[in-house]
């Protein structure tokens, strides 16, 4: 019984800390040139996510990978949006953009899966979404491509948002 009850305390502490989801996409040693020598820090890009909608992307520098994936939390969580998701899909086709990197994002359907590489993937993993298709044009960087990944999830609308920037309703615009 003493085992349970230990047991049941990890399972109560991991439900809460299990709500956000981290994932690492890229740790780059940067160094920098100084009077006197070289000077060493890491970069650390992390994506936060809930699987149940919202994702951020974070930046986070430091002398050292723990400190620098832990700045990267912080920021993602600082930079959270919204991802509204239609049958675990997104709702419309969108082209995100950010520096060089391109993403195209389009709507599949059910059982398809997420068909997308690189940084890509992982923030629709964490956004949530189930079934996509994505491709990365432009530049190979896992930063520019997350975070037009980002722009593209962020400029996604709603079907309410839709029939109400035309002034119709819902069950209007779908023609029910």
């Amino acid at each position: 019984m003493e085992q349970q009850a230990k047991t049941s305390k990890k399972d109560s502490q991991g439900v809460k800390s299990s709500e956000w989801k981290e994932r690492v996409i890229q740790i780059r040693r940067v160094t920098k040139v100084v009077k006197g020598g070289k000077k060493l820090s890491f970069r650390a890009v992390v994506v936060v996510g809930n699987a149940k909608g919202q994702v951020g992307v974070g930046v986070g520098k430091s002398s050292e990978v723990i400190g620098a994936i832990q700045k990267g939390v912080a920021a993602a969580k600082k930079n959270m949006i919204t991802v509204p998701l239609f049958k675990k899909t997104i709702t419309h086709p969108i082209n995100g953009r950010a520096g060089a990197g391109k993403v195209m994002l389009r709507p599949a359907s059910e059982g398809t899966g997420i068909i997308a590489g690189g940084a890509s993937r992982v923030v629709l993993e964490l956004a949530g979404v189930e079934n996509v298709l994505a491709k990365k044009l432009g530049s190979q960087s896992p930063l520019s491509n997350a975070r037009a990944t980002m722009n593209g999830l962020a400029s996604l609308r709603t079907f309410k948002e839709v029939a109400q920037s035309r002034g119709l309703t819902l069950s209007e615009m779908l023609g029910s």
